[in-house]
């Protein structure tokens, strides 16, 4: 009598991972990016935001509207805003409708009046009419995201955040200073290439960098303090960039 085959049983497939995808690093070295900064604090020992304001809540204020505006066209409508509302309390007695005559100038105006009133109000009741100085309580205010919280923490008081705008974003990818596809990518890329000296005012730096010199749709290179460090694919001048890095910190202290 024939004994019945034995039957293979296959082996479980493999589940086949895809590696996981890495963030682009820095083009620079941790020396080039020291010497980038120290640049840029020779140049601007003391660089301030160009948003006009008087105090910490007219900040946020000014910051939540310049969302899709610039700093010109908020400053010319909060001038006159801010001499009869800068608390919390005083413009939830503006009201909406009123608010909402001084800001027409500016984008979005109408959802903008409403986050506005509404963000004074959460700080009314929930913090006291102040402020707060954390990012987790400002990103609740109606109206405030992650970049908003940042530049208020930075300027109001004193921290060393990177809020990511459309300059900041475009520089970091066109440097290859700090490639990333998102705000959130450059910005965490940035906090950890940049010495912790230069963080508290890099953010203003780069933002006036790209405004003034590193420009969208043509760089100014014949004015960039950093032209000869700048591995950028394009550049408007004839400096190249360095074939060599710079040296480690440690071995150009040491020569």
């Amino acid at each position: 009598m024939l004994k019945p085959k034995s039957q293979k049983v296959a082996a479980p497939a493999r589940t086949v991972r895809s590696p996981k995808a890495r963030r682009p690093k820095s083009r620079y070295t941790p020396a080039e990016v020291h010497e980038i900064f120290r640049r840029f604090s020779v140049q601007r020992p003391e660089p301030k935001g160009e948003l006009e304001h008087v105090n910490a809540f007219t900040l946020l204020v000014a910051v939540a509207l310049s969302a899709q505006a610039t700093d010109v066209g908020v400053n010319k409508a909060t001038r006159a805003l801010f001499k009869i509302a800068d608390t919390p309390e005083k413009m939830v007695a503006l009201g909406e409708a009123r608010l909402g005559e001084y800001i027409r100038t500016i984008g979005l105006w109408r959802n903008k009046a409403k986050n506005v009133i509404a963000l004074s109000e959460a700080l009314i009741r929930d913090h006291g009419g102040e402020v707060p100085d954390s990012r987790d309580e400002l990103v609740k205010l109606p109206g405030v995201g992650r970049k908003t919280a940042n530049v208020v923490l930075n300027m109001a008081f004193g921290q060393p955040t990177m809020a990511v705008d459309t300059h900041i974003l475009r520089i970091g990818n066109r440097l290859g200073l700090a490639p990333g596809k998102t705000p959130d990518e450059v910005e965490a890329e940035l906090v950890r290439i940049i010495p912790d000296e230069y963080l508290r005012h890099a953010h203003h730096w780069l933002i006036l960098h790209g405004r003034y010199v590193c420009k969208a749709r043509k760089p100014e290179c014949q004015f960039c303090v950093i032209a000869d460090i700048c591995k950028a694919a394009v550049k408007t001048n004839e400096i190249p960039a360095p074939l060599v890095p710079l040296e480690p910190l440690e071995s150009a202290a040491a020569s």
